[in-house]
């Protein structure tokens, strides 16, 4: 691969030296200034020249120059800048002294956007519902993730498992690992693919290279693929042909938090450009510190919090469970004593104490993340591009999906390349990722509790604790004490031998099994997966009203772990999908109408083949077509994770296993008279459980939606939804065999006394489908007001209902995870001329949170976010000041993770054009 690169950079310097000489004879040059209509320059402001990729920006006194070829005369500038109406200048022959005045545009109606429709297009006229935030928005987010920061938009939810662990969702089915939304940053995809998650931002752009974000809302499989499912996430970079110049940014605040990002970009000639960014932050990371007792469909027998005979806590680790019963009785041997469970204890379980997570993360409390993301760009021609590059991420941070885990410099090597012209590209990547020191918490604490006491000891901590439980419990029965304060005083007594996390002995344990990658005996997850891909599209013209669009897409993964997290037995298994899409265009009505139909074929190695259709229609009323009414029916898949396909994981409480093989037989952990597997005098039969193999998700989705510029300075935008889930993917949990086989009565009385948490039959996870169709709604509402330059309003509200009243199963989790009601509140704006600020406000009810690690309720959770910059023109610089949770309110977001708290930072930012 390295070598391939490297040829690419020669053949593309070979071809600038070829054809350079030929084109810059031919050019001419164009200049001139950018201003508002009060005379004042705008820097910044972008200058094109249409149906090419020439282009560049002004300076602080809104001047550029630029080479035209005016060989088939005339020559079209388009101008814009963010927060102005853009405009077209045509040009018969090359000028010096080009005017442009800029018009406010404070509600950003007038903004573009390609990922909707794949074709650029007004976002007011798309045919979705889509989000577009702008460069300025993005460094005005105060939180230290930009992720984070896009929930103050409208149907946006974040949910965040420590400070740079961010996932994003939309309507609906929120989830740590986002696995119903894909992530692209110039659209690439950039997920890990071995954990199939997008890490934050770790793996995205620097701010300070971000031209714009875009977010659609809901299903766009038709143009994006299976997974696809509830949206899309598109980061794109800026152009360094137009952005060229030197940025810099430094941040320090709370949590000894301290960031660096900066941005090289340089056109070597008129037909050559590079860019180089990088960006490195670090700071006391968020731990999660929820000590009430655990709640899963796994954990079935815990014991109440507060319980003297311990329980099992959602951030504690290696509480180990043991459950008394007369199978633990031993006669005495030449080398061990005696044992006898005391009778009263029979059937209960007892829990050891555990390890918070920090005390387990230790010195590893540290946030941080590093990247580094060099491209060469190159003009074949005036409207074809080429451009090659890299994307070099690392970073520690906490995950949390079956277990919390702490993803120690998670890292992801990313090469790409692509080709473009006016209506077609050409797109392929390379991703490996490697887990290097992450390791799983779980694990951790489990394992270091069921290490001897000492090298090479017999007896383990373990066994020395529930040793002197029994001891201690049946010693002070003797005395005469209640059972209940025989059961304090044996708990007081075992947890007196609990590993002292201070202890020389303790930290030994810790660091041989956070480096032990061994399955059963180490918790390192270092997983190294590759993802390749290619996809092409082309954009027919029919006519000046009608378009068709054609591309073509390819994925192979190629997942290894070694054992440690898939079932690949050290040989990569290797999995593959291939798609094919169209989209016809039309427009009627003077272009007030307009129309679009489009599908994809996707081929999947494990599933068949499906079809994502998608149709929709806008209307654009008033003069100046600013009424803007749509609707849209989309149908979508989603493709199982590879996870879910391929896992293999002994979790301790369950084996979790990938379900894409014949699927399972078992026994339910509930019937539906609601009685639990053993209750005695049950019906097994009423348990029986029979696991198909999975299948692809489907989705159909019925949207309205009306998005209108009110007023120069009054913009709104609102939507409301329907979806339609079958063959909805949901963790379910039951007793059955490794091998898919029912378990025999035998091997049911075998696995009794370990609860079937050891040996042949075990308590199994698998992801499978929902026998039942699944419902939701809602919608969301969003108002702009610009008052003035200095102070523009906002404010957005977003409702989401999930319908279970056709899922039968009330066991089947779905994980919906999302509040019902929430809204953000917000003010920004210029003021003293280079006074920037944004303060906004966001609340969301507390919902039921749910994940294979954690099942529990969130409260309401809120925060206050703000910024202000102020601006040294002379200097090139900016001072800024933040706060992101700036009153410290409860933001827990995730069953089982932190409260995102308060952080406070100040900073300056450099830009030389």
């Amino acid at each position: 691969m390295r070598k391939l690169y490297r040829f690419h950079s020669l053949f593309l310097l070979l071809l600038f030296l070829s054809v350079l000489p030929a084109w810059a004879q031919e050019a001419a040059l164009i200049s001139g200034t950018i201003q508002n209509t009060a005379g004042e320059p705008v820097p910044g402001a972008t200058i094109f020249i249409r149906g090419t990729f020439i282009g560049t920006s002004t300076d602080r006194e809104g001047k550029f120059t630029l080479r035209a070829d005016f060989g088939e005369a005339p020559v079209v500038l388009s101008v814009s800048f963010v927060g102005y109406e853009s405009r077209e200048v045509t040009l018969s022959k090359p000028d010096n002294a080009v005017l442009v005045q800029l018009k406010i545009n404070s509600t950003l109606t007038n903004e573009v956007i390609a990922s909707a429709s794949r074709v650029e297009e007004g976002i007011l006229q798309a045919p979705v519902t889509v989000e577009k935030v702008t460069s300025q928005q993005v460094l005005r987010m105060p939180p230290p993730d930009v992720q984070v920061g896009l929930n103050h938009f409208k149907g946006i939810d974040v949910n965040s498992t420590s400070m740079l662990m961010n996932s994003l969702s939309t309507r609906g089915f929120n989830s740590a690992k986002s696995e119903r939304l894909i992530q692209l940053t110039d659209y690439f995809d950039t997920q890990s693919p071995s954990l199939n998650i997008n890490a934050g931002n770790i793996t995205g752009l620097p701010e300070l290279d971000i031209e714009s974000i875009e977010i659609i809302h809901g299903p766009a499989s038709a143009l994006y693929g299976a997974n696809a499912f509830n949206g899309v996430l598109l980061l794109n970079s800026k152009d360094p042909f137009v952005s060229e110049g030197l940025s810099a940014r430094v941040r320090g605040g709370e949590r000894s938090f301290g960031e660096g990002q900066l941005r090289y970009a340089k056109k070597l000639t008129d037909k050559l450009a590079i860019k180089i960014t990088g960006a490195y932050l670090t700071a006391n990371d968020w731990l999660a510190t929820n000590y009430a007792a655990t709640s899963t469909a796994v954990e079935r027998d815990n014991n109440p919090e507060g319980s003297a005979l311990g329980f099992d806590a959602v951030n504690r680790y290696g509480d180990v469970k043991n459950t008394y019963s007369p199978a633990q009785n031993r006669a005495a041997t030449t080398t061990t004593p005696a044992y006898t469970v005391n009778p009263e204890l029979y059937g209960k379980s007892v829990f050891m104490p555990g390890f918070t997570e920090t005390t387990l993360v230790g010195d590893d409390h540290k946030a941080k993340a590093w990247k580094v993301q060099p491209s060469l760009s190159y003009l074949v021609t005036s409207s074809v591009k080429m451009t090659v590059g890299a994307n070099i991420n690392r970073g520690t941070a906490s995950y949390q999906s079956s277990s919390r885990y702490r993803l120690r410099d998670l890292g992801t090597n990313q090469y790409h390349g692509e080709i473009k012209g006016e209506r077609w590209f050409l797109r392929g990547q390379s991703i490996q990722d490697f887990g290097n020191r992450s390791y799983d918490l779980g694990f951790l604490g489990a394992f270091i509790q069921t290490s001897p006491v000492a090298d090479g000891a017999a007896t383990r901590y373990v066994d020395q604790y529930f040793g002197t439980y029994n001891g201690a419990y049946t010693a002070a029965r003797n005395a005469g004490a209640s059972a209940e304060q025989a059961q304090g005083a044996a708990k007081a007594k075992a947890d007196q031998l609990q590993l002292d996390p201070n202890s020389a002995r303790f930290q030994q344990l810790r660091s041989q099994i956070i480096q032990d990658a061994t399955p059963g005996r180490g918790a390192r997850l270092n997983p190294s997966s590759l993802l390749n891909e290619g996809n092409a599209q082309y954009n027919f013209k029919l006519g000046t009203t009608a378009d068709l669009i054609v591309g073509a897409a390819y994925r192979k993964f190629r997942l290894g772990s070694n054992g440690n997290i898939y079932s690949d037995d050290h040989k990569r298994i290797q999995n593959h999908e291939t798609g094919g899409y169209a989209q016809f265009t039309k427009k009627f009505l003077d272009e007030r109408l307009k129309l679009a139909l489009a599908g994809r074929i996707d081929a999947f190695k494990n599933f068949d083949a499906a079809f994502s259709p998608r149709a929709s229609v806008v209307y654009s009323a008033g003069d100046n077509k600013q009424h803007n009414l749509r609707a849209s029916f989309g149908r979508a898949f989603r493709s199982p994770t590879q996870l879910d396909q391929y896992i293999r994981l002994d979790v301790g409480r369950a084996l979790l296993l990938g379900n894409v093989d014949n699927g399972f037989q078992g026994y339910r952990l509930l019937n539906a008279q609601g009685q639990r597997f053993g209750t005695v005098g049950a019906d097994l039969a009423s348990f029986e459980a029979n696991i198909a193999p999975l299948q692809l998700e489907r989705l159909s989705t019925f949207e309205v939606g009306y998005k209108a510029a009110l007023s120069d300075k009054l913009a709104l935008d609102v939507n409301y939804y329907q979806s339609y889930y079958n063959d909805f993917i949901g963790a379910t949990t039951f007793i059955g065999n490794a091998n898919g086989s029912r378990p025999t009565v035998a091997q049911l009385q075998a696995g009794t006394p370990t609860q079937f948490q050891s040996g042949e039959t075990r308590v199994l996870q698998v992801w499978t489908n929902a026998a039942q169709e699944v419902r939701t709604k809602g919608g969301a509402i969003g108002v702009t007001y610009s008052v003035a330059p200095a102070l523009n309003l906002a404010a957005n509200y977003s409702l989401n209902i999930l319908d279970r009243s056709e899922v039968q199963d009330q066991a089947f989790q779905t994980y919906f995870n999302t509040p019902k009601h929430k809204y953000n509140v917000s003010a920004s704006g210029t003021a003293l001329t280079h006074l920037s600020y944004s303060v906004n406000y966001r609340w969301a009810q507390g919902h039921e949170y749910g994940m294979p690690f954690a099942v529990g309720q969130l409260a309401n959770y809120c925060a206050v976010d703000a910024f202000v910059g102020y601006t040294f023109p002379t200097l090139s610089s900016t001072l800024q000041a933040g706060a992101s949770n700036l009153l410290d309110a409860n933001n827990i977001q995730v069953y089982g993770g932190p409260n995102i708290g308060r952080l406070i930072y100040v900073g300056l930012q450099i830009d030389v054009k």
